[in-house]
């Protein structure tokens, strides 16, 4: 038989309007007794099951995430009970046998075996940390909609001037097209005035980029529309890092140690510790960590037969953000160690394969840095394999950042008629 290894647990089922709670008590001998009920998930209700689990003594919760209808019941239990959150796929019921009450007492059956594994819930600060990451992510898609939708009115009307200039909403694309939106009639000398001096394109070009233009006043209307919007977004995005750069004071030392890593810059590094927290105790080893990420393939065999090696779709947030991190690092003229390994990959298993893999190597070395709270420093770097050309670059630099250290204390350095340096 099955070890029972919670005696008193809840099961909870969680719905929009209400929530099923089964309480499971075993005793000595083996015999469990159920105890269902049903709240509402107003405040008023919510209390009342924390009170009834109080009542009952039972200390082990276990609920399904259910989009973010667990939230509310979570915020009301984390400071009484030890809550387990789990995806419904570890606790799906027999189709065919299914209601509230059997679901709940489901859950509880599962728990109290010990059959159902949590999900990783981050602690409050990290959670409103995430929150407004994941909201930033949102308005910076927002803004990119907004100026895609721009570029198709200009577009349309005929408007070629981003063939010209490398930013379609730098200052001068900007001035000349809240300038033909609003005019009347387009006069080419006072176009000349709106170009900044710092352009490369001629003025003669950009003028015929928008000589012959068509500007219908829906499209002129949608690229006011657009425009007003995408200040919006503009203002949304500054006011939202105000508040982060206050969120992220306390983790200023992870970021540090992040940012020591080739491809994590400051805001990348903000993000990846919404996701994973900075206390990386909460994980068993990296490998946990990279598949809870999922960078790591399936185990999808049967009969000796692998069916799948695919990476899993966990990590929606986190594995996108790790990928760009990868695909900085390994065009990073500064340090070419993720680089050299990604070419040697790149031979065998192909580009995606490879950038996936740099990624999970990243999200290692980040769980190990976390961990001792110690700077990037890879400990099997192998020069020999580097090109030659790679060699050379970084030799100069070391020599340089050696003699510099000297310098600085206090030693001469000369050079002899061989090219020799001397200490003194």
């Amino acid at each position: 038989m099955l070890k029972i290894v919670h005696a008193t647990c809840c099961g909870i089922d969680i719905h929009n309007k209400f929530v099923v709670a089964t309480i499971a008590k075993t005793d000595p001998k083996g015999v469990t007794r159920y105890q269902t009920k049903e709240f509402k998930t107003f405040n008023h209700d919510l209390e009342r099951l924390r009170e009834w689990l109080t009542k009952n003594e039972c200390k082990q919760v276990c609920m399904e995430s259910t989009g973010k209808y667990w939230i509310p019941v979570f915020n009301y239990l984390e400071n009484t009970c030890t809550v387990t959150l789990a995806n419904p796929k570890y606790v799906k019921a027999i189709n065919g046998k299914k209601t509230d009450k059997k679901d709940s007492r489901w859950i509880a059956d599962l728990f109290k075996h010990d059959l159902v594994p949590g999900s990783y819930i981050p602690p409050k600060e990290i959670r409103m940390l995430r929150e407004l990451c994941r909201y930033e992510n949102k308005l910076v898609a927002n803004r990119s909609s907004e100026k895609n939708r721009i570029q198709n009115s200009l577009t349309i009307s005929n408007l070629a001037i981003a063939n010209v200039v490398s930013d379609a909403f730098g200052k001068t694309a900007s001035r000349i097209i809240e300038y033909v939106v609003n005019c009347d009639v387009f006069d080419p000398e006072h176009c000349k005035t709106l170009i900044d001096k710092k352009i490369k394109a001629s003025h003669d070009e950009i003028i015929k980029s928008v000589l012959g233009y068509n500007l219908m006043p829906s499209q002129a209307s949608k690229i006011r529309i657009s425009q007003s919007h995408l200040n919006f977004i503009d203002n949304a995005v500054v006011n939202l890092n105000d508040t982060l750069d206050e969120l992220t004071k306390p983790y200023e030392s992870q970021i540090k140690i992040l940012t020591s890593m080739v491809g994590v810059n400051e805001k990348s590094a903000v993000k990846i510790i919404s996701e994973i927290g900075a206390d990386m105790s909460v994980f068993a080893s990296a490998k946990h960590l990279c598949s809870w990420a999922g960078l790591t393939p399936q185990n999808n065999e049967s009969a000796g037969k692998k069916k799948s090696s695919k990476i899993s779709r966990a990590g929606v947030y986190l594995k996108p953000l790790l990928v760009q991190c990868a695909n900085a690092a390994i065009k990073s003229t500064k340090n070419s160690y993720f680089r050299d390994k990604f070419l040697k990959i790149k031979k065998r298993r192909g580009h995606k394969k490879a950038i996936i893999a740099i990624a999970r190597m990243m999200l290692t070395c980040i769980f190990h840095m976390l961990s001792k709270g110690e700077m990037f420093a890879p400990s099997d770097v192998n020069y020999s394999d580097m090109p030659t050309e790679a060699f050379e670059k970084r030799r100069h630099k070391m020599i340089q950042s050696a003699i510099l250290l000297l310098q600085k204390q206090g030693f001469q350095i000369s050079k002899t008629t061989d090219n020799e340096l001397l200490v003194s």
